[in-house]
């Protein structure tokens, strides 16, 4: 069983930032992309930015030049660093990876987090 949990997610003003975590735990034999995703109320979920294991990154339009994506492959964990925060990017958070399992080390599985909550003040 793999887990993700993020952190980090809160309240801050227009203009300011924050920096959400993911740590991925468990039966994990590798992680090849991970992602991160937000969901807005009565809106679809949506990438936000991901970074494949070697490190290569894709970004939103909505989110380009304000946030970066990073990962510590050591700890497989995925950071999101968003600065100039707006009120649109008020959402859920969630984390998402492609994990291959020692059980089955042939096939990735896709995981999400439980979410976690950034509000952004106007």
């Amino acid at each position: 069983q793999v887990q993700l949990v993020e952190s980090g997610g809160g309240l801050v003003q227009a203009g300011g930032s924050l920096r959400l975590s993911c740590a991925a735990s468990g039966s994990i034999f590798s992680i090849n992309t991970m992602a991160w995703y937000r969901q807005a109320p009565g809106k679809q979920r949506e990438l936000v930015a991901d970074i494949a294991n070697g490190g290569r990154t894709n970004y939103s339009d909505s989110v380009k030049g304000r946030f970066t994506i990073s990962r510590d492959n050591a700890k497989n964990t995925v950071y999101l660093q968003m600065n100039s925060l707006k009120p649109e990017d008020t959402a859920v958070y969630y984390c998402n990876a492609d994990v291959r399992t020692p059980l089955v080390p042939y096939r990735y599985h896709n995981y999400w987090g439980q979410g976690t909550q950034v509000t952004v003040s106007s």
